[in-house]
């Protein structure tokens, strides 16, 4: 969903949609089949209509999106089986459990691993993107666990998110869309706190590289979450996507402080509760924006 801010700047509303235990095209299609069709309902239940078209935010293991980079005519039909169910993928997550379904999980970003898949999504989202649409965002883990981080892992990790912005920016000077990657904090992580979260990604390409903030995460971990929001955004990392996963954290303070009146500092939300709850949670969230003076949006969006 597509909302407008008082400010002018366009924000998406997606709902995440895991197919993580898919292990082919086909069974991918089979979980966004089933998935669609609970979210529509369950839409249309709680906003008394359709819903028309719904964003969701795709969760894809490494192996099948290691597979769909390679094989076109696969991705061609993943965008045909979005369409015809009125689905929209602005955004790829390619978080910590990028395995799944016992699956050994990614390494951190010390190894290229973690770096081609990272890759292998942006390359999937540009062919997934609307029409309208020429930017998206793919996100990520928060580096790698602080107990394992050395001088040679995070030089490691400084060599492949150089490697990173360059091949971000190569893929849109070539098809004309930008995606940009965000990493998201977590207690034990590299990036945990916001004084952390800065401190390590100080050096990084802030025009391409930014952060995914889990609201429930940061309202539960950090001591003033607004605070540490100005903190991560005065030191010019930008808020790409937050995430909404547990319905009963008090997320409401932040997102606001997000999206005060006079800016928005973040472009994609994404409801990633699980199960039935998903559909009553994106209407709830629907309304927060709707009070806080988002506007659906029709028009395309052309601004990069």
């Amino acid at each position: 969903m597509r909302l407008r801010h008082p400010s002018g700047r366009i924000v998406r509303l997606t709902c995440g949609v895991s197919v993580i235990e898919a292990r082919t095209p086909s069974d991918a299609f089979a979980m966004i089949d089933a998935a669609a069709a609970d979210l529509r309902a369950g839409l249309c239940a709680a906003r008394g209509g359709d819903p028309g078209r719904i964003s969701v935010a795709l969760r894809l293991p490494y192996p099948l999106a290691a597979a769909l980079v390679t094989d076109g005519r696969a991705r061609t039909r993943l965008r045909a089986e979005l369409d015809a169910r009125g689905l929209e993928v602005v955004t790829l997550n390619g978080g910590p459990d990028a395995g799944g379904g016992g699956l050994p999980p990614l390494p951190d970003w010390s190894e290229p691993a973690r770096l081609e898949h990272t890759l292998d999504l942006a390359r999937i989202l540009v062919d997934l993107l609307p029409d309208d649409e020429v930017r998206g965002a793919v996100g990520s883990c928060g580096l790698g666990r602080r107990a394992d981080w050395d001088e040679a892992h995070e030089k490691a990790a400084a060599r492949h998110l150089s490697r990173l912005s360059g091949k971000l920016a190569d893929l849109a000077w070539r098809v004309g869309r930008a995606v940009r990657a965000g990493f998201e904090p977590a207690p034990g992580q590299v990036l945990d706190s916001p004084e952390d979260t800065v401190a390590a990604l100080t050096r990084v390409d802030k025009d391409r590289l930014g952060l995914s903030l889990d609201l429930a995460r940061v309202v539960r971990d950090w001591p003033a979450p607004q605070d540490g929001v100005d903190r991560l955004t005065d030191a010019g990392l930008s808020v790409i996507t937050v995430r909404v996963t547990d319905p009963s954290a008090a997320w409401q303070p932040v997102l606001r402080h997000l999206l005060a009146a006079d800016t928005a500092r973040t472009e994609y939300i994404e409801v990633d509760t699980p199960g039935s709850a998903a559909a009553q949670q994106m209407a709830y969230v629907i309304g927060e924006l709707t009070a806080l003076g988002l506007t659906p949006e029709s028009e395309p969006c052309t601004t990069p």
